[in-house]
């Protein structure tokens, strides 16, 4: 099990999206973001992303994926809709810029393309590189009121700040049956369910749900992209113990559903008794999953 999936934490118990945002994000971004990170690498590399790469990160989290891109010489943009996230990207990107750095400094902004932090980028030259490494929940899909066209055309912004012959990279769950994860996650689908709770009104939240085989062609259909070829990238998730399992997956935003329609008791409890079968005998846990991307010609 390498370093860079499982790392020891101090155990702490596992915090509500409720009480404690700030806790959950540090949870992403110190336990859970790393987990991605093959993919983030297996994609960069099939690209040559490095000097004379300008990328913009949709849905650019706490900034990991960047900070990558940025190490290799390429000068980043990014955005997300969590302030929070944001937060945490703009502390790691700041420490990593030396007096001795070619490339511009980061640019991060709230939202999607219309962030001034886009514009000004683009003003000094289009991007080559445009990432989705969460589509159907970065850009808004999963999101309230909002629908795959919502996203289609998040891309499609994005994309029309890309010069020609750039790049669109979108990423997403493997097959489930290769995806050991998936097991886990249909519990914060099941919880989330408004017949799971009587009497209780749920809005349609971002949840998790299986990523069909076309979904990605389809959605880059919608945005007006040419896919140019695909990839498989193994990610597996590894966690130090059983807390830092359940604190992880709960970082992601995938069961706050749940936990608004039971209780975030209720939802940690469903939620170990559903990793326990991942649980080695040392104590730590381990799912191995696949990913998916796309790769998508302006």
């Amino acid at each position: 099990m390498t370093s860079t999936l499982v790392r020891r934490h101090r155990p702490r118990p596992s915090s509500s999206w409720t009480t404690d945002a700030h806790a959950r994000t540090r949870d992403w971004a110190e336990i859970q973001e790393r987990m991605l990170v093959p993919l983030y690498e297996a994609v960069y590399e099939r690209l040559d992303v490095g000097a004379g790469t300008r990328l913009l990160g949709l849905g650019c989290g706490s900034g990991l994926a960047l900070l990558i891109a940025a190490a290799r010489g390429a000068a980043v943009c990014g955005v997300d809709t969590d302030e929070r996230r944001l937060d945490l990207a703009r502390e790691r990107l700041t420490a990593a810029d030396t007096p001795d750095d070619r490339a511009r400094p980061a640019r991060l902004g709230l939202g999607g393309p219309e962030s001034p932090c886009v514009r000004e980028a683009t003003a000094d030259a289009a991007f080559t590189v445009v990432t989705a490494f969460e589509p159907l929940s970065a850009l808004g899909a999963g999101s309230p009121g909002a629908t795959v066209s919502d996203a289609a055309s998040t891309l499609a912004a994005a994309a029309a700040g890309t010069e020609r012959g750039g790049v669109v990279v979108l990423a997403g769950w493997g097959p489930p049956e290769r995806c050991a994860t998936s097991g886990v996650l249909r519990v914060g689908a099941r919880l989330a369910d408004p017949m799971c709770a009587p009497g209780r009104e749920v809005p349609a939240p971002a949840r998790w749900r299986l990523c069909g085989r076309d979904d990605l062609e389809e959605l880059a259909a919608r945005a007006g992209l040419r896919p140019d070829g695909s990839g498989r990238v193994a990610c597996p998730f590894g966690y130090a113990d059983m807390d830092s399992a359940v604190r992880g997956l709960l970082s992601t935003g995938l069961f706050d559903a749940a936990e608004r329609a039971t209780d975030p008791i209720q939802v940690r409890k469903e939620i170990t008794e559903a990793l326990h079968p991942h649980q080695r005998a040392d104590g730590t846990v381990w799912m191995p999953n696949v990913f998916r991307y796309l790769i998508c010609r302006i």
